[in-house]
């Protein structure tokens, strides 16, 4: 139901090449250092989002949302699940066109939100899982 096949691929393959990843640091034994990286290895512009605003695999940081300077098309959010539905709020504060929680994230409320405000979400899956299924 979090994770529909269609969704999945519309939001990979349709709803835009810029994606924050909230919680990305240069800590590189962290799951969205890995994930990043296979998402700029298939093409996507990834935009790391902490507080430390760090530049993380060549691409300037941010400390929020809030404080990227260009449109987003994807937020893919690496925070724990009671954190997450705040993301997702931001998420469609920016104008972002879809949310990614990742693995083990899940807020239904924050899924019933997003998906109210009209941006596309899948809920408890991983991109870099996700993105060479498609073919």
């Amino acid at each position: 139901m979090y994770g529909d096949p269609a969704t999945i691929r519309k939001i990979l393959t349709q709803s835009g090449d810029t994606w924050a990843v909230v919680g990305l640091s240069g800590n590189r034994a962290r799951a969205a250092y890995g994930v990043a990286e296979v998402l700029q290895r298939y093409g996507k512009r990834i935009v790391p989002v902490h507080p430390k605003a760090e530049t993380v695999h060549g691409e300037q940081g941010y400390a929020s949302l809030a404080d990227i300077p260009f449109p987003v098309d994807v937020v893919d959010v690496f925070v724990n699940s009671h954190l997450a539905g705040g993301v997702a709020d931001e998420a469609a504060a920016i104008g972002a066109k879809a949310v990614w929680f990742q693995l083990g994230v899940i807020d239904e409320a924050a899924y019933d939100r997003t998906r109210a405000a009209g941006l596309d979400m899948v809920m408890d899956r991983c991109p870099a899982i996700e993105i060479p299924r498609l073919g």
